[in-house]
């Protein structure tokens, strides 16, 4: 199964980049982030004609999140967040697909920081962290894919020198991520590239596309019992590349079968001892 995450910057004024992405790589789940679209202007029609089940939580001007599989029916779990009732903003969703359970979400940028677009983003992953810790240890596979919004380390962008101020890069933002990390997650691109400059998004400025000056801030965590199954991974840089494209591009890891247990042996497999004379 081929899981993907995508920040698609809006998905109305972006459709046909999102629909070439969908009918030339395929992936069986797509994880969307930022759909900046209500509820009913969601393209659920259009998604199913390419082959697409979806569930999602729409929100006007800005925010938003999806559940695409093309691999059965989405089953929802969740739909935000526990521990913040009055917290509107959608930016979680989680379901089963196909015997992998699959969280996309969308963390709080930060900025700016020191302030309280910062204090949310923090109170937000600490929220994330929470919940989390439900979905570690269950046998089955889980995986969340989003746009996390951390930088990890200064090995994850192109020159951290400009970015110190940002809240990608705080220290607070850091030890959130890696407190999921410490709970047993897998941050699966960088445990498979260890060495590698790996980015994900290039912003519109100062020609950054161009110049290969990127952050990886999109991830795909996984848990003990999808990480023993993840086989492949990449980034769609292809996507960053299109006219009107997203300041992201598609990040995905490929998981494969769960390995069988050994058959146990019964009496009619095991040949009989040869008699004495």
């Amino acid at each position: 199964m081929k899981i993907a995450t995508f920040n698609v910057n809006g998905i109305g004024g972006r459709w046909e980049n999102l629909a070439a992405w969908l009918e030339r790589e395929q992936p069986d789940v797509a994880c969307l982030q930022e759909l900046k679209a209500p509820q009913e202007r969601f393209p659920a029609q259009a998604l199913r004609a390419l082959g697409y089940g979806s569930i999602w939580q729409g929100q006007r001007s800005w925010n938003g999140v999806a559940i695409l599989s093309r691999v059965g029916e989405p089953v929802e779990s969740r739909r935000g967040l526990p521990g913040a009732p009055a917290d509107k903003e959608s930016r979680y969703i989680e379901a089963a697909v196909n015997g992998v359970i699959i969280g996309c979400l969308y963390a709080p940028n930060g900025n700016p920081q020191p302030g309280p677009k910062f204090a949310y983003k923090l109170a937000w992953l600490e929220r994330l962290r929470k919940h989390a810790t439900s979905l570690i240890n269950i046998p089955h596979p889980v995986v969340l894919a989003g746009d996390f919004n951390v930088v990890p380390t200064d090995e994850d962008i192109y020159n951290p020198k400009s970015w110190r101020k940002d809240a990608l890069l705080q220290p607070e933002s850091r030890a959130a991520y890696f407190e999921l990390l410490q709970q047993g997650w897998t941050d699966t691109l960088r445990s498979r590239h260890p060495d590698d400059r790996i980015y994900t998004f290039w912003d519109y400025f100062r020609n950054h596309w161009a110049r290969n000056a990127g952050l990886r801030i999109d991830h795909l965590l996984t848990n003990r019992a999808a990480a023993a199954r993840v086989k492949d991974d990449g980034v769609d840089r292809w996507v960053r590349g299109e006219p009107h494209a997203s300041d992201h591009a598609p990040t995905w890891i490929e998981l494969g079968r769960a390995a069988r247990a050994p058959k146990k042996k019964t009496r009619s497999s095991v040949a009989p001892r040869a008699r004495k004379s």
